[in-house]
């Protein structure tokens, strides 16, 4: 499963993207019930968000959803911070 992960937002309004591919990785099926998780019960359409704060849009697979500060899951605060970090 291919994980990306766009952020756009903040003060200074630059935009990073980021990307998991899960296939061959030992730890897929974890980063995959993250991924599922993150995605249950997010909106297919961009919130609005608060000034100055972090939008952002995760794709698993063939699903893409939108989310924003402060309102993110523990799931999906999870999940973006790992993509951010770990993916390329």
């Amino acid at each position: 499963m291919r994980i990306q992960v766009t952020r756009t937002g903040g003060f200074a309004g630059i935009a990073r993207r980021r990307e998991v591919d899960t296939e061959g990785r030992a730890d897929a099926a974890e980063w995959e019930s993250l991924a599922e998780e993150a995605l249950a019960d997010a909106p297919d359409a961009p919130p609005p968000g608060v000034p100055d704060g972090f939008r952002y849009e995760i794709t698993a697979g063939d699903r893409t959803v939108y989310c924003a500060d402060p309102d993110l899951t523990g799931a999906q605060r999870t999940l973006i911070s790992r993509v951010l970090k770990e993916g390329a």
